[in-house]
């Protein structure tokens, strides 16, 4: 077994020779050194603010050709790779006033066998470790695990943890059509509760998108535009009426695309099991503990909602301390994420700091 001082010791030197010849690396390292002096810093009141992104993606092309995919278009996009596109990343944190990158690398290896599944995860883990060790200040990453075989999660998560120093662990909102609720999960949930880390949920292409393909025909790329935030919807929910967030109370999750569609239509959640009672059994909510919005303020939340009137009816609905900076990078949905926050009249400075970095800070154990 690879310990975490062993991995450090021989990675660190070994990241400049994984791309890059030394004429193209010195190029990269001068663009990188222009690209600092521009950096933007983020100021509040006169306060300068460390920000992260809890939702920033990568990829690792070693780990792709095993499941024979390679980078390219507009899923796969080449700047997802950490070495070849480094640069470019670096810089648009910096003109964005990104400080930190919570990496995260999308499922697509729940449909494999055990055996590809765990030199899936091995390289994948390996690389993210790889590259915050090099770039400490700028990076953190979630763990990826093979959740289609929870047990095996729960090791690869306490690995991904203990040995790599990743800061939690990425997951979809389905596994392979199964729901992330069902009992057979719960090993990996224990785990994370166990160990305290965040669980970085985001939307599977294979779920909703696909379910519906039917319907989201047509003008408008519907199928992520709905397709993604429902997808969200449908898991957050489940985990809510089945009960995994009474068995595990002390989960950690944040939910991509701001929970979906959840916190906008919490009353009507409240209002489902006493308007059917026969399809809820148990109580007025069903078997669950409380009322489902009540479980929307133990949630976490990226604030991927383009408007500054839909963070404040986030924060109202869940509150400023559940929310967290997203850009969703490489894919170009916003390059503003951080004015966002800051355009949002009805925080108070206190609220920006907070959702700018310091929720995520005090969730991924980061240093102030």
């Amino acid at each position: 077994m690879t310990t975490r001082r062993d991995f450090l010791q021989t990675t660190v030197g070994a990241m400049a020779g994984l791309v890059f010849t030394d004429c193209q690396f010195t190029l990269v390292a001068s663009a990188q050194a222009q690209t600092q002096a521009q950096r933007r810093e983020v100021v509040v009141n006169g306060r300068r603010v460390r920000t992260v992104d809890i939702h920033a993606h990568c990829a690792v092309p070693a780990a792709l050709a095993l499941m024979n995919l390679k980078l390219g278009g507009p899923a796969l996009r080449p700047d997802l790779d950490m070495d070849a596109a480094l640069s470019v990343r670096l810089q648009a944190m910096d003109e964005q006033g990104i400080d930190t990158e919570a990496l995260s690398i999308n499922p697509n290896w729940y449909g494999v066998d055990r055996d590809l599944a765990q030199k899936i995860i091995q390289i994948q883990n390996e690389k993210l470790a790889e590259v915050c060790a090099k770039h400490p200040e700028r990076f953190v990453a979630f763990a990826t695990v093979a959740l289609q075989f929870p047990d095996l999660a729960a090791e690869q998560l306490e690995q991904g943890v203990k040995t790599f120093g990743l800061r939690g662990v990425g997951i979809g909102g389905n596994v392979a059509g199964a729901e992330i609720s069902d009992p057979k999960f719960h090993p990996f949930w224990a785990k994370a509760e166990q160990l305290g880390v965040l669980v970085f949920i985001h939307p599977q292409g294979d779920g909703t998108p696909t379910q519906l393909a039917q319907r989201f025909k047509g003008n408008g790329y519907l199928s992520n535009v709905i397709g993604n935030p429902l997808e969200t919807t449908i898991a957050l929910s489940h985990l809510i009426f089945e009960g995994t967030l009474d068995r595990f109370p002390g989960l950690k999750i944040c939910a991509a695309h701001a929970g979906g569609y959840m916190p906008s239509y919490a009353g009507r959640f409240d209002r489902g099991c006493p308007t059917r009672p026969d399809l809820c059994p148990g109580g007025t909510h069903g078997a669950i503990k409380k009322a489902p919005s009540d479980y929307l303020r133990q949630l976490y939340y990226d604030t991927m909602v383009f408007r500054p009137e839909g963070v404040r009816h986030l924060a109202a609905e869940v509150g400023a301390s559940q929310l967290m900076v997203g850009t969703d990078f490489p894919y170009p949905w916003t390059t503003t994420a951080v004015d966002l926050i800051l355009k949002t009249p009805e925080l108070t400075d206190d609220d920006k700091i907070a959702i700018l970095g310091g929720n995520a800070a005090k969730l991924l154990g980061l240093s102030s």
